[in-house]
């Protein structure tokens, strides 16, 4: 029997009001709370947020949350996670295939985030990252207006209290603030444990320089300033030679790298450039150890690096790109207190805590090469 128009109509009339409903009284049901977020912005949400839309620090949320919470996410950033960190995407939407079906909006940094999208989601909750909330600009009046509250987060600016905080919002968010406290207790824990001990030392700060060895030794890549990696060179006790040159992000000078002596060098890498880079430095999901040391090597022949004391002491070392910003990244502030602090720190076991974390709190265990030394030359 076939129905008419009107009748098709009104079915899917009842549907959409029947949707709206049931979001009403999901949030009907839920506290509202007041938060203060990493800008100390006060932002009214209801608790646990059942519509949230995830703008960035996806496996953060799911080791807060747990896998359950990502039953509430209703859209994200994938090109993010897709492309940013392929081989990390492809394991997790295999371990949790709801991922595969969450709504895109775009990315902001590729200038195609549609606000429309996100609206059309309704979530009761956007969370974003501190660099995608100013970058949106304007289009956070648009989504605030519509009734939607943002929660900024921050794991990039790589300190002990925007990780603490941006762990324990999303554990409120996610309605799971014990599971966050204890994560942020036990990062907390290994955080000051490594500062007390480099404190109490009272060494010579060493001259580290850390770069992102995305275009091979070639070319100089960017290096990190105030934030993200840089941060954490200075977290861990050595003196970031980018400092006084670089802010945030950027390149340094190739004749300022030779002319500061570096004692300490770090190359960052991912999984991106194995298939388009043939030296470029790759670490991170299925990346062998072998190979990743090859190219590690390739960094040490740079022009002028022979002269450098990091590399006559065979303190050449690689780390993995993906590891950072996130608060499974103790396991890297150990790996840096360790080849910064060799004396100080050769009881711990990076690898093990960054598995063991994943182990604990995430669906997956990632297999690859994440932190490697340079053989001697």
């Amino acid at each position: 029997m076939f129905m008419s128009r009107y009748q098709v109509f009104s079915r899917a009339v009842i549907a959409l009001l029947a949707a709206c409903l049931m979001t009403l009284t999901a949030v009907a049901h839920a506290e509202l709370r007041t938060v203060k977020d990493v800008l100390d912005r006060e932002v009214t949400i209801p608790t646990p947020a059942k519509r949230v839309f995830l703008g960035f620090y996806y496996t953060d949320y799911m080791a807060i949350g747990g896998v359950d919470a990502f039953e509430h996410v209703v859209g994200f950033s994938k090109d993010v996670w897709s492309v940013w960190t392929p081989a990390s995407w492809d394991l997790y939407r295999k371990a949790v295939p709801a991922l595969n079906d969450l709504a895109d909006v775009g990315e902001v940094e590729a200038g195609t985030f549609s606000v429309e999208k996100l609206l059309s989601l309704n979530p009761d909750v956007a969370i974003l990252a501190d660099w995608q909330f100013k970058a949106l600009g304007p289009d956070i009046d648009r989504i605030e207006e519509a009734g939607i509250p943002i929660v900024v987060v921050d794991y990039n600016a790589q300190t002990l209290e925007r990780h603490l905080h941006s762990t324990r919002l999303l554990g409120i968010v996610a309605g799971q603030e014990a599971r966050a406290e204890t994560i942020a207790t036990e990062y907390q824990q290994t955080v000051e444990s490594i500062t007390q001990t480099i404190a109490e030392a009272n060494l010579p700060k060493p001259r580290v320089y850390i770069e992102f060895g995305n275009k091979g030794p070639s070319e100089y890549s960017f290096t990190y300033g105030k934030n993200m990696w840089g941060a954490m060179v200075s977290l861990t006790g050595g003196d970031n030679i980018a400092t006084p040159y670089v802010e945030w992000w950027g390149p340094m000078n190739p004749e300022q790298v030779l002319a500061s002596q570096p004692e300490v060098i770090l190359i960052t890498g991912r999984e991106t450039e194995m298939g388009k880079n043939d030296e470029a430095m790759v670490l991170g999901v299925g990346i062998e150890r072998d190979e990743a040391k090859r190219r590690l090597a390739g960094f040490a022949q740079r022009p002028g690096w022979d002269k450098l004391p990091a590399i006559q002491n065979g303190r050449l070392h690689g780390v993995y790109q993906g590891a950072s910003r996130t608060i499974a990244d103790a396991a890297m502030v150990e790996y840096f207190a360790k080849v910064t602090y060799p004396e100080l720190f050769e009881h711990l076991d990076p690898r093990a805590t960054y598995l063991g974390f994943h182990q604990r709190f995430l669906p997956v265990v990632p297999e690859g090469t994440f932190m490697v030394t340079a053989d001697s030359l």
